[in-house]
């Protein structure tokens, strides 16, 4: 038999226009200091959406209460029916609690895909900016880029390990910029600032997606925004709030106090 999402899964799943399933942990394993790699399967396909989506995923908090949490997909594997999650371990949060503890055979409900910003098919380069929650993201949606493209990442890590790399299409220009932390607080942008500052914009026209903590992620687009690049072309998307907790449905405050 065919197991069935909480009757709350498929009721948010209908209001969003999106699928309610029961996965299945296949795998979980830590990838470097921060990042753990979890691989489900069950309906993939359908759930894991296009580059850039992502999937809500039905964990326990501390006091027992049911909470969602949100991951990117980094990665499809259609043939063998799994998605794969990068989650960050390196914070206490009912998302990475479960993440550390998932075994296989575990199951899981997911509602997918979610999420509004994938990769812009008129843009011939593409710079993607952020922390390590933005990895999965920007992996998947820069292994999309037909040839010849650029993608450029500028990614702050709390730890050398964090900075993991991949394969990319031959022909595919990628240039890479990993920001140790070091002793700046979370919300500080300085780092991705720094960064962002040694990247010289390439001709014709470009894409930036900004994925990660709240203030960081303005400071960093009003900067861009401050070079010229269009509003339209610079998306934005924080992952998390220093200080705050998500809420119960996944998203940070985005309050501006």
């Amino acid at each position: 038999m065919t197991p069935t999402p909480h009757g709350s899964s498929t009721e948010l799943a209908d209001r969003l226009g999106a699928h309610a399933r029961v996965c299945q942990v296949v795998s979980s394993s830590q990838l470097s200091s921060s990042v753990r790699e979890v691989v489900l399967s069950g309906d993939a396909v359908l759930l894991a959406g296009v580059p850039g989506n992502d999937v809500m995923v039905r964990v326990a908090n501390a006091a027992g209460k049911f909470v969602r949490r949100r991951y990117s997909v980094r990665a499809l594997e259609p043939e063998l029916d799994q998605l794969t999650l990068w989650i960050t371990t390196g914070h206490d949060g009912p998302g990475s609690e479960w993440a550390r503890s998932a075994q296989p055979g575990d199951s899981v409900d997911v509602i997918g895909p979610r999420g509004k910003i994938v990769l812009d098919p008129d843009a011939d380069w593409h710079v993607f900016v952020g922390d390590a929650t933005g990895l999965a993201a920007f992996y998947r949606m820069a292994q999309s880029i037909e040839v010849p493209g650029r993608a450029i990442f500028i990614v702050e890590i709390d730890h050398a390990d964090d900075a993991i790399t991949a394969a990319f299409d031959e022909g595919l220009g990628v240039t890479g910029i990993f920001v140790d932390r070091h002793d700046r607080e979370r919300n500080d942008p300085a780092g991705l600032l720094s960064g962002l500052a040694a990247f010289a914009f390439p001709p014709d026209a470009g894409h930036a997606y900004l994925f990660g903590e709240f203030h960081v992620m303005k400071a960093v687009r009003a900067a861009l925004l401050d070079r010229g690049l269009g509003e339209v072309e610079a998306s934005l998307k924080a992952f998390w709030r220093t200080g705050r907790g998500n809420a119960d449905h996944g998203e940070p405050d985005k309050s501006d106090d």
